[in-house]
């Protein structure tokens, strides 16, 4: 049993589609599951609707048939016929979520976001299974929802593993070509949950687990991992293997290649990862796996953009000792704060945090009844595993360094 996973830009458009059947075709997919993402953007469209939905309803028609008519182009490019099948269950799909609209009682944006948010996935493997069956590659598409189980902590949900492992081995047929959808899960209401963004690979490393998959193979529009986001760096270098725990170090720390859940279940039950290219589906790619060191030892670049740089000092300059820490820490917790970096001094504790959900103005407030505060917003947090002198000098030139954090394998620097 091999479990896939193609992200949004491996299916962004109808040659994309077409081109995962070829890496199927010439790969093979016998004992297989495939996970899919949302087509291209879809995702960030569909947060455009719900921000729609919330803030001027009067745009959000217009949105949603924006995102209708993406898909709809791809449908047509891939069938020529507007009254194949697909097309019909698609408009069933955007029927069903705008009766959502329609109908939904709830105020709360993480239970909206989760409900509309997944439609993208929904969307995506529909289509793809049907041309999939339409060429002769015949296969079942399952409904991520009806086999991994959560509770509804709405965004960022947490796995029922009991449960979605009893599911997955009553429910899973291996003995055909599956493929269900990246991302989703529900809750104990069968209310649609996320598992954070970019959760698809999570999804596959979900079904890995439960299933003793051989491997994961993750196909990307790049050879495999690298030692750096070539959006944002200049020369980077293909990682030929990282273990699970320098991948786990990686991943932890941002590397947006690999999703920060997707690893500990793997390494569980040891079962390889390996990160694809779509457009080169015979190179060998990454390796991610037991007893294996990084090859080549090189320095890993990570950067988080527009990240939030707080920093605070005790109002009457007691120390910021374990009290102080806790109540910080417990309010960083209650407003969904993501800690990238944390330094604190006898009197003084800065942290950068990621502000997903958009709560950060709550926390300042809170923590001004207690100490002095200032606020660097847009601040970008670099990361070097394996750092020299050199990489450091790189990511410093022309900025203005506001935190510096060394330790034995890792430096990490916040610049504005």
């Amino acid at each position: 049993m091999q479990v896939f996973k193609f992200g949004g830009a491996s299916v962004k458009d109808a040659s994309g589609v077409k081109n995962m059947a070829s890496v199927l075709q010439e790969v093979g997919y016998a004992n297989t599951l495939i996970i899919v993402s949302a087509m291209g953007k879809t995702t960030n469209a569909l947060e455009v609707v719900i921000k729609n939905y919330f803030e001027d309803k009067s745009q959000l028609p217009g949105s949603l048939e924006e995102v209708k008519k993406f898909h709809t182009t791809i449908l047509l490019d891939l069938f020529k016929n507007e009254n194949h099948p697909a097309l019909k269950k698609v408009a069933v799909l955007f029927d069903e979520l705008k009766t959502f609209f329609i109908t939904n009682k709830s105020p709360n944006y993480n239970f909206v976001y989760d409900q509309v948010i997944g439609f993208g996935e929904l969307v995506s493997t529909t289509i793809i299974s049907e041309y999939l069956n339409a060429i002769d590659i015949k296969n079942n598409w399952i409904d991520v929802r009806t086999q991994i189980k959560t509770d509804d902590f709405y965004r960022r949900a947490n796995v029922n593993w009991e449960e979605t492992q009893n599911l997955i081995n009553s429910k899973f047929d291996k003995t055909i070509l599956n493929i269900t959808q990246g991302f989703l899960g529900s809750d104990s209401n069968n209310f649609t949950t996320t598992l954070g963004r970019e959760g698809s690979d999570y999804t596959a490393a979900i079904y890995a687990y439960c299933l003793n998959a051989e491997a994961v193979t993750i196909w990307k529009d790049v050879p495999g991992v690298l030692n750096a986001d070539p959006r944002y760096f200049e020369h980077t270098e293909l990682l030929n293997k990282i273990s699970y725990r320098e991948a786990i170090e990686l991943a932890f720390y941002g590397a947006s290649v690999i999703h920060p859940k997707t690893l500990q279940p793997l390494q569980g039950k040891e079962i390889p990862l390996y990160v694809k290219s779509f457009i080169n589906p015979k190179a060998p790619g990454t390796r991610i796996g037991k007893n294996v060191t990084l090859e080549p030892m090189v320095p890993c670049f990570i950067v988080k953009k527009n990240q939030i740089l707080i920093s605070l000092s005790s109002l009457d300059f007691s120390y910021i000792v374990e009290e102080n820490i806790s109540h910080i820490f417990n309010l960083l917790h209650q407003y969904k704060m993501k800690v990238d970096v944390i330094q604190n001094s006898a009197i003084s504790f800065s942290v950068c945090v990621d502000n997903i959900f958009n709560n950060i103005d709550k926390l300042l407030l809170h923590l001004k009844a207690k100490f002095k505060v200032t606020c660097e917003e847009n601040v970008s947090l670099y990361t070097i595993r394996h750092y020299n002198e050199n990489a450091i000098r790189q990511i410093e030139e022309g900025k203005t360094v506001l935190l510096k954090q060394l330790t034995q394998q890792t430096v990490q620097v916040v610049t504005k």
